[in-house]
């Protein structure tokens, strides 16, 4: 009945309508039937339990259930309790609650899908599950009462410490765990420092092109965007300067540019560390990918140069585990520890108590250096795999961008083919593509493709899937 009770379509029972409540019982169930809410299959509370949680009289419920059942909508099954009958098909009424996800947005990411060149995913079907369950029964049979309260809005003291461990060692950041903030999520990190140290009308400079979400956040925050061009050296700081001088703050991804995959050269590293310096700004740095690098080791976090405490580091296991678990964490500078701590108290609920201990036992065991180092090896040969596969089909087409890492292909269009009306070719046709204009501020940014390559597992599949690009151009 929780499907129901928590739908706000859905009204309470009126005691003042003329429908009796039988009716009112029965219109309810229908409409959740009709609209797939309940579906077939889907067990429904027993009589006794909804006459209980409505507090009406048994006959009434029993009314309701007997017109529902027959009318086809449920069936009893004895002590297997009553369901909607299996199998049943039905067109939805007039007025009938939508069906989730019937109203997807025909751009941006989805977080629902998982199509080929899906942008933002890891390799899932390499995800060690095993060890995953392994790890997630022992963490469930080790509980005590006390980790089922309220779970630490700072994040789980074990996970900060590993988390605090693992970037000392593989990002070269020197910081203790109370430094550390579990999020749930990039979004939420963004929030969370917005609120500590920004406000309403500060500028911020973004990376132009850059991901798209920074940019509606900040809008919803009513915080000013300033685009600051980015070139093969990265964000350029001398245009930022120019446009900008005394931001707030700057959001970048210097070890792997989203999108165009370039990193922010030394000497631009420490003029954007100098320009926060003098200006007293921040400089907000999104590390989201950067364990991916196929032709060298990965460079040192921007934070690893941070002498006067003006960057704030953001990391995500989105992708290096899976996006579904929902944590992602920030380091902020030990001056702002106090103030984070007073701002989570207030902003953040907390992050699944059990997720984190699940994570915690993943890293503390090596299982996670060893995923690391397993999907770095793999998304280079998927990534080449891809490239070669798509290049055998569409090279007349398009132009290849050489990457030195990350998790996505850039495929600049000839022609002047429009990136937007491919990219929507593309959905329609059940496959997935960005059009890098669309993560330009002006949105008129070069004409290309932006293709996750990660679950393309040989040159075979991204050929066939080329094939199918082809038909589309």
């Amino acid at each position: 009945m929780s499907k129901i009770m928590m739908n706000n379509n859905i009204s309470p029972l009126d005691p003042t309508a003329a429908t009796p409540f039988y009716r009112q019982i029965y219109d309810r169930f229908r409409g959740a039937i009709t609209s797939g809410l309940l579906k077939p299959g889907d067990r429904i509370p027993s009589a006794r339990a909804l006459t209980k949680e409505l507090g009406l009289a048994r006959g009434t419920i029993d009314a309701a259930y007997a017109l529902l059942a027959a009318e086809g909508y449920i069936q009893a099954r004895g002590q297997a309790g009553t369901v909607v009958t299996p199998g049943l098909k039905l067109r939805p009424i007039a007025g009938a609650l939508p069906q989730p996800g019937s109203n997807l947005p025909q751009a941006g990411f989805r977080a629902d899908s998982i199509l080929p060149f899906q942008m933002g995913l890891p390799a899932l079907d390499k995800f060690p599950r095993k060890i995953w369950a392994r790890l997630g029964a022992r963490c469930i049979r080790a509980m005590q009462p006390s980790d089922m309260a309220h779970p630490a809005v700072y994040g789980l003291p074990a996970l900060r410490a590993e988390i605090a461990a693992y970037l000392q060692v593989s990002r070269g950041i020197n910081c203790s765990p109370a430094q550390v903030f579990v999020t749930s999520g990039y979004r939420h990190t963004i929030e969370l420092i917005s609120q500590a140290l920004l406000k309403a009308g500060d500028r911020v400079w973004l990376e132009d092109p850059g991901y798209p979400p920074t940019r509606e956040l900040l809008g919803h925050m009513h915080i000013v965007a300033v685009s600051v061009p980015v070139d093969r050296d990265g964000i350029s700081v001398a245009e930022g300067i120019k446009a900008a001088p005394r931001a707030r703050a700057a959001i970048v991804t210097p070890g792997h540019q989203s999108p165009l995959g370039v990193s922010l050269s030394l000497p631009r590293r420490l003029a954007l560390l100098d320009w926060a310096t003098q200006n007293k700004a921040w400089i907000i740095e999104d590390d989201y990918d950067s364990e991916y690098r196929y032709i060298s080791r990965p460079l040192p976090a921007l934070k690893s140069l941070d002498r006067d405490g003006r960057v704030l580091y953001s990391g995500t296991f989105s992708k290096v585990l899976f996006p579904g678990i929902r944590l992602a964490y920030l380091v902020v500078p030990q001056m702002q520890v106090e103030r984070f701590e007073q701002i989570a108290q207030i902003f953040t609920g907390g992050s699944p108590q059990l997720t984190q201990a699940i994570v915690t036992a993943f890293i503390t065991e090596g299982h996670f250096a060893r995923h690391i180092q397993r999907m770095r090896k793999l998304y280079a040969e998927r990534r080449e795999a891809a490239t070669a596969g798509l290049q055998n089909v569409l090279g007349q087409y398009v132009r290849f961008d050489e990457l030195p890492g990350g998790m996505h292909l850039i495929l600049r269009l000839q022609d002047q083919r429009s990136d937007r009306q491919l990219a929507a070719r593309m959905r329609e046709a059940g496959l997935y593509g960005e059009a890098l204009s669309q993560w330009t501020m002006g949105g008129d940014g070069a004409s290309a493709l932006l293709l996750g390559f990660t679950n393309i597992d040989s040159r075979i599949t991204a050929e066939n899937l080329g094939k199918r690009i082809l038909k589309l151009i």
